[in-house]
């Protein structure tokens, strides 16, 4: 019986794109396969994707990962939605809630219910309707069944520099090799262009079969040696700068990530055990680096921490996501802002992709498998940008520079045909696999003001005094299911020390 060949996996760069393509290696890659991380202590990582979806709990479930432990090494906290607060107008705020909103009638989603009586005037604001934004705004969380059997979808909020060192060391458990060093050359087979080995600063040769470029914007392996190309998306999403700076813990410890428009962009506020995160997103054309650490310092809830940290990027990503054997996972394969928080999604899911279709032994896949994995990142990364384009473009904060821009900007003919479809009658089509759903779209559309001019004539089959009993009974019956649930702070600190319920008291 021969020996089946093995793979050599490089890992370039560390951070959270590089270590959870680890940890996921070391889970599931095949018996034999190498894995070697090369990172160095002096680059550092931009650190501050913080919020997350509930498609996280894939990752950590599948990985085996305790969860109460997992919040307490990351110093996490639990997630239920995020609030936009003045984008559409000064004063005004909406939640995108994780879960479902009302319920479904026979053919038809909520969303055309509730359209119905939003045209006859006794429609309350979807949040009467949202399990999730009703515990998040009285502050209150569990995991498990509520008392009628329902779910509480959830993600988190957590330290994602801590979130790195727990996966290393979760990974290195499990063999990954980690070399200290920067990368100093890239080198590549003179005739297929294959990437063949990386030498490192001090000299040091690192070969492998197959590489993941994980070095951030700079895409050392993806762009620098195998030329991808990039697709630039300002034209959609001109915001281009970031300032960075954690405070100390005040206010409302809230189960929800908040979204703060500002004059000429806007804030973000993440809640941690520790502290809380806070940036601004802005565009320099409409805001200098000095105003925004002005406009930062001046509206955190605690004394800061560090200085303010300014990032810069260019939203839009890579041609090719996988070219040659390289592999872009994270910054490197390209940057969308975090308003919906899908940074560290878009890393789960490249990972998630590539495990599908893992190359043989050595190394090496069918052009046709990389051209499937490139169509579907395309795909992914052109929906999510068209859900982030939304809600610049939906504002009414007339008569500030930058809002008015992002209202009159062009739009991608995809978003423009969703648009066109809810202002119709109310429709909203999830177009195969595109991350954000139906419901998702609908909490956007409805926040921002997006007026549906119909709605499916199906909704009209029951009778007013029907339609009445269904949003009533549907309020009541979550407002219910709150009312047992423990505030989101004691929650959490009896979880991690392990002495929460899961259920909530009947």
């Amino acid at each position: 019986m021969t020996e089946k060949a093995s793979t050599r996996y490089v890992i370039a760069g560390g951070g959270t794109a590089g270590w959870m393509s680890a940890a996921a290696l070391s889970r599931f890659a095949p018996p034999g396969a190498s894995i070697t991380l090369v990172e160095s202590d002096a680059i550092g990582t931009v650190g501050v994707g913080e919020a997350t979806i509930p498609q996280i709990h894939l990752f950590n479930g599948a990985l085996g990962i305790d969860e109460a432990e997992f919040l307490r090494e990351t110093r996490g906290s639990f997630k239920l939605g995020i609030e936009f607060d003045g984008w559409r107008r000064e004063g005004e705020a909406y939640m995108h809630a994780f879960g479902d909103i009302g319920r479904p009638l026979g053919l038809l989603p909520f969303q055309h219910y509730w359209l119905r009586a939003k045209q006859a005037g006794f429609a309350k604001p979807l949040q009467r309707y949202s399990l999730n934004e009703l515990a998040a705004r009285t502050m209150r969380m569990h995991r498990g069944k509520t008392t009628q059997g329902r779910e509480l979808p959830y993600a988190y909020h957590f330290d994602a520099g801590l979130y790195a060192a727990f996966l290393r060391k979760f990974a290195e458990a499990r063999g990954v090799r980690r070399v200290e060093g920067k990368i100093g050359a890239v080198e590549q087979a003179a005739d297929s262009g294959d990437i063949t080995g990386l030498t490192l600063e001090s000299g040091e040769l690192i070969e492998g079969d197959f590489f993941i470029d994980c070095t951030g914007f700079r895409g050392l392996l993806i762009e620098g040696a195998l030329e991808a190309g990039f697709d630039d998306w300002s034209n959609f999403l001109p915001c281009n700068r970031a300032m960075a700076v954690p405070c100390e813990g005040g206010g409302d410890f809230t189960p929800y990530t908040k979204a703060i428009a500002r004059e000429a962009g806007w804030q973000w506020r993440i809640p941690l055990q520790h502290r809380i995160g806070n940036g601004l997103v802005y565009c320099n054309d409409f805001l200098s680096d000095e105003e925004a650490s002005e406009t930062l310092l001046a509206n955190l809830d605690g004394k800061r921490q560090a200085d303010p940290r300014p990032i810069r990027f260019t939203t839009g990503k890579r041609r090719a996501h996988w070219k040659n054997n390289c592999l872009a996972v994270g910054l490197s394969a390209g940057f969308m802002e975090p308003m919906e928080s899908t940074s560290i999604h878009m890393i789960q899911s490249a990972i998630s992709r590539f495990m599908a279709v893992m190359p043989q032994a050595g190394g090496k896949a069918e052009q046709a498998t990389k051209d499937w994995f490139n169509h579907q990142s395309t795909f992914e990364w052109e929906r999510i940008r068209d859900f982030l384009v939304l809600h610049y473009t939906a504002n009414e904060r007339e008569g500030q520079p930058f809002w008015d821009h992002v209202r009159t900007m062009e739009l991608p003919a995809t978003l423009t045909a969703k648009l066109e479809q809810w202002k119709a009658s109310g429709f909203i089509h999830r177009e195969h696999e595109e991350l954000f759903t139906e419901v998702g779209w609908f909490q956007v559309f409805a926040g921002q003001g997006v007026e549906a001019g119909g709605y499916n004539p199906i909704a009209d089959a029951i009778s007013e005094d029907d339609l009445r009993a269904l949003l009533d009974e549907t309020e009541m019956s979550l407002i219910e299911q709150v009312k047992p649930m423990p505030r989101h702070l004691d929650f959490l600190q009896n979880y991690v020390n392990g002495t929460a319920r899961s259920e909530v008291p009947a």
